[in-house]
């Protein structure tokens, strides 16, 4: 199979480059997004255009993520707004709605997070219990909590899947809602701080938030439906460039072996070749499964879980390696000198990828989701 690039996408790669260079990305990332939305870059995938994007083709898109990875631009506040939310809803939406929130995705202004996991739903999703419950004027009060919520604390907006139908069990009776985040006294929003030092995630709480009737997508009672679409849509191309980053990842750890001298034991060396091995096997499975064709939908979830489970576990391989190619140093600090205790880069990736095997689905159910809705195994019994 040939996993080369034509003349095509040389051009494409050259201008992407050239835009990248010309536009550094400063230490503003609500400015950062604007740039970006400004050029044209945000939305290139959506199959649509005429909201301020351009249109790119697949190979061209994952030109532009494996550049924009390479030239170390800062990770996106505008990631789940363009790569999740947007291509839900040109699939589900209405055109009312497309034409109301797509422009401001596209132009970097309107940032969003997503409201699915809860302290008692995580990789079990169906057990839902946050609520919404019609109030007198048509539109949604919104209760309940969610958890490891990404960039909550800079969103504008939030999709939440929600149950909308008294005493609906599982993934009956759930509806997806868009509901906006400036509101007071009706939504609560608390970092989680991590053991690697950083709060990339948050809790939500929503107390009778506003969610209005016109903001449902796909329709009351069919939130299930395009919630999984949506998770179908997760990975896609952005794990191209997450593989970029990975890249840089193992080149960081290969030259520390080399400086060090630990590249000689012959242990550890077939570590690092077998990393870069896997690496490469897994963008080989990317580019070949990203020309499938598959349509959002539960069954169309069997790449993005292979992929999630292959990426996960070789992560955590790395994290481990990069301590072992430290040594006693990377259970140490700065030194005892130093007022604070400063974790570096490689440090903070070990701690970082011990949840690689949980967040976005654990590797048990993306394991159980492979067996039974792609290879047809019988179900376990309840």
């Amino acid at each position: 199979m040939d996993f080369g690039f034509g003349t095509g996408e040389d051009v494409f790669r050259q201008e992407a480059r050239d835009w990248l260079r010309a536009h550094p990305p400063g230490d503003d990332p609500r400015r950062w997004e604007r740039e970006l939305g400004q050029g044209g870059w945000i939305g290139i995938g959506w199959g649509v255009e005429g909201y301020g994007n351009r249109r790119a083709g697949l190979t061209q898109q994952v030109v532009w993520a494996e550049e924009y990875a390479r030239a170390a631009a800062p990770a996106r506040l505008g990631h789940i707004g363009e790569n999740l939310l947007a291509p839900t809803l040109v699939a589900y939406g209405t055109k009312e709605q497309q034409d109301r929130f797509l422009p401001g995705i596209a132009r970097g202004e309107t940032l969003w997070c997503q409201g699915y996991s809860e302290p008692g739903a995580g990789s079990d999703l169906a057990a839902l219990r946050t609520r919404a419950v019609r109030d007198g004027d048509g539109a949604y009060r919104v209760t309940g909590q969610k958890i490891w919520t990404s960039l909550a604390l800079d969103a504008d907006w939030c999709f939440v899947l929600a149950r909308t139908e008294e005493g609906s069990r599982r993934h009956h009776g759930l509806s997806f809602l868009l509901v906006p985040m400036d509101q007071p006294g009706r939504i609560e929003v608390r970092p989680i701080r991590q053991m690697s030092g950083t709060s990339e995630f948050n809790e939500v709480f929503f107390d009778g938030a506003l969610a209005q009737a016109h903001d449902v997508v796909g329709g009351e009672g069919n939130g299930w439906t395009v919630a999984m679409g949506l998770l179908a849509l997760e990975r896609g191309v952005s794990t191209l460039a997450q593989q970029i980053g990975f890249e840089q990842e193992l080149r960081q750890v290969v030259r520390l072996a080399v400086d060090s001298g630990a590249v000689h034991d012959p242990v550890l060396k077939d570590r690092l070749v077998r990393q870069w091995a896997e690496l490469r096997t897994m963008r080989w499975n990317a580019l070949r499964t990203l020309g499938g064709g598959a349509t959002p939908g539960p069954e169309a979830a069997g790449a993005p879980n292979v992929a999630k489970l292959l990426w996960g576990r070789w992560h955590q391989r790395l994290g481990e390696l990069a301590m072992q190619v430290k040594g006693p140093a990377g259970a140490a600090g700065p030194g005892p000198w130093s007022e604070s205790y400063e974790l570096d880069e490689l440090q903070r990736l070990f701690l970082f990828s011990r949840a690689d095997t949980i967040y976005g689905g654990s590797d048990e159910i993306q394991r159980t989701v492979i067996a039974e809705r792609i290879l047809g195994l019988p179900k376990e019994p309840r």
